[in-house]
């Protein structure tokens, strides 16, 4: 099961880079395209105001943080 689930899209550069580093870190997370998926990018639009801003990372707890960094992908994880 995953730690967490990230809100992408093909084309995000910010979103690639997430990956890569949760991948290098061994951070499980299911990564669902809001292109692809119109109940997903309607909650990316209801977490950021109406925007489809992406990466969007929501957490176990169902808290959610709009293009975290990974040192706060790792606190809200150790929070969690």
């Amino acid at each position: 099961m995953s730690a967490i689930t990230m809100y992408s899209t093909t084309w995000c550069g910010y979103c690639q880079r997430l990956k890569s580093q949760l991948d290098r870190e061994g951070i499980g997370y299911t990564e669902v395209n809001i292109e692809l998926d119109p109940d997903a990018a309607a909650l990316v639009e209801k977490v950021n105001n109406g925007n489809q801003t992406v990466p969007t990372v929501v957490y176990a707890d169902g808290s959610a943080q709009t293009n975290p960094s990974l040192a706060q992908v790792k606190a809200k994880l150790a929070a969690v």
